[in-house]
């Protein structure tokens, strides 16, 4: 009796070596690895409700700052984009930056020595992360945090992002009061650079994690970097960046947890197993590296409670260091970066207005006499430096 067997089927080489790419190896660890910026389908996908408020408030912010300003009145329309009426901006040799003038900053917040030493306007350091220089400066510093704010929502919550967000601008303007000038400086880089601090030790704390980690740091410096050149010009405080963030960097360790400890429960699962997974979700990234987060937080702490104590004893590291204003400023011929007190001779005439310095004896002529007090003073000490 003749036994007939079936051919066994062939399995082409080709798709065999395919096969085995598809299938993950046990013990491996390239393959638990993930892009550090990950594509937007495969990203944790939540609201980014709190990045947007951040957002919208800034813009309002401004919005109001232009229109107290009021440049076609306190300037008699001497401004840079006359048909914004009211909202129009300083002329670029007064703010290059296309913004409200000086005295304009000093009225909504912005830091400055005398007010903080002599009136103790200490709730200037609260108002002064939410003042932008001008427009470009807005455009820069939103469109950075849209791009970094949403990565870092999306990834750990609005909860620790606003923490964070809030803690370095206000760490980073007390650590700006230790230079601040008799100059009125905004430090409104000092929240964005927490952001970017807490996303760089996102990126350290989970280093072999990750791949593509080297492009993942040109990312960051880039913004980094551009951001902080921008604080060589007028109004912008780079200190306040600094302090931004040393803040966000040592918060992202305290705050952050390693992506992987955050999953998703099973479909099929009631709500009961839900419920277990995130309570051992939640206790799994509260004990996730605490001797790295205890020491990260006393850092913190301390640096808080030592500008603090700085700021409250009335302490001008200037007097110390005469390099350091070169951190937060660059002289050019439109701008000094030397605390000077200006002082100016005024005389009216035939509708004009014309100051000369006292200190180096240069005058101007300016087209107009009905101008404030404290819009004197700003054209004095553009006329000084």
């Amino acid at each position: 009796m003749e036994v007939t067997t079936e051919p066994k089927p062939q399995i082409d080489e080709s798709s065999q070596r395919n096969l085995s790419f598809s299938t993950p190896i046990a013990g491996d660890p390239s393959s638990d690895k993930l892009p550090f910026f990950r594509h937007r389908s495969r990203q944790i996908k939540r609201d980014t409700w709190l990045v947007s408020v951040f957002v919208l408030l800034q813009i309002v912010v401004f919005a109001v700052t232009m229109g107290v300003n009021d440049c076609s009145r306190n300037s008699d329309d001497h401004c840079a984009a006359k048909l914004l009426g009211r909202f129009s901006f300083q002329p670029l040799s007064e703010n290059p930056m296309l913004g409200p003038s000086a005295s304009t900053f000093e009225h909504m917040g912005g830091l400055y020595w005398n007010a903080l030493v002599e009136k103790h306007e200490i709730w200037r350091v609260l108002t002064s992360p939410w003042l932008h220089s001008g427009l470009f400066h807005l455009l820069i510093n939103l469109g950075s945090l849209i791009f970094v704010g949403i990565f870092m929502e999306q990834r750990y919550g609005p909860f620790r992002i606003a923490v964070i967000y809030f803690l370095s601008g206000i760490v980073g303007s007390l650590f700006a009061v230790l230079f601040v000038r008799n100059i009125p400086s905004i430090c409104s880089g000092a929240a964005l650079f927490g952001l970017i601090g807490a996303m760089l030790s996102a990126l350290a704390r989970d280093w072999n994690l990750y791949t593509s980690k080297v492009s993942a740091l040109v990312i960051i410096l880039t913004i980094s970097t551009v951001n902080f050149l921008i604080g060589f010009l007028p109004y912008i405080d780079n200190f306040a960046n600094i302090g931004g963030f040393i803040s966000g960097f040592l918060l992202g360790f305290v705050l952050l947890f390693t992506p992987q400890l955050r999953q998703d429960p099973p479909p099929h699962k009631g709500k009961l197993f839900e419920d277990d997974m995130r309570s051992s979700t939640r206790l799994k990234e509260m004990f996730d590296r605490p001797v790295l987060r205890i020491v990260c937080l006393v850092m913190f702490c301390g640096i808080l409670g030592g500008v603090l104590i700085a700021a409250s004893w009335g302490i001008n590291l200037n007097r110390y260091c005469n390099w350091c204003r070169y951190v937060d400023c660059v002289p050019t011929r439109k701008w000094s970066c030397s605390d000077l007190t200006t002082s100016c001779e005024a005389m009216v005439s035939d509708a004009q207005l014309t100051l000369t310095c006292m200190t180096n004896g240069k005058f101007r002529i300016f087209p107009y006499t009905n101008i404030s007090q404290a819009r004197t003073q700003d054209l004095c000490t553009l006329v000084c430096t």
